[in-house]
């Protein structure tokens, strides 16, 4: 397949030769895309890895965090004169309380979802009309 130069007329060619030029060009630009979309996308990724990566390490701080001021919070108690036992018993429970209520609004929030209701009223429309073309009683597919 030749290519047309830019000194070159394109109307010396044949619609074959045409057909075939467009049709490689298309080809090409295709494939260029394509690479394209691969080296950001390959680039994207790095990024988010590294976001992630970075997300974990502040997770994993965050929790040291929340020990350490546990353990503060139970020694305040100590030293506010509860017994240790106690003191450590009292800042559990607080965790427990604040486990049972983001367990129950993640419960609620979960009881809310829907389902893809509109979707589903949608698809039944659009089966039922595909069924009987729409005004006609003879149906246009069967089951």
């Amino acid at each position: 397949m030749s290519e047309a130069l830019p000194d070159e007329q394109v109307g010396e060619k044949s619609l074959g030769e045409l057909v075939a030029l467009a049709s490689s060009n298309v080809s090409n630009l295709v494939r260029a895309e394509i690479d394209l979309a691969k080296l950001e996308l390959k680039d994207d990724a790095k990024k988010a890895a590294l976001g992630s990566v970075m997300f974990g390490i502040a997770g994993l701080i965050g929790g040291l965090i929340v020990i350490l001021l546990s353990i503060a919070a139970a020694y305040g108690l100590v030293a506010a004169g509860i017994w240790h036992w106690a003191a450590f018993l009292i800042v559990a429970g607080a965790y427990l309380l604040l486990a049972v209520a983001l367990i129950g609004i993640g419960y609620w929030r979960i009881k809310k979802i829907d389902g893809a209701k509109r979707t589903r009223k949608t698809l039944k429309a659009d089966l039922t009309m595909l069924r009987h073309r729409g005004d006609s009683d003879k149906p246009a597919l069967t089951d």
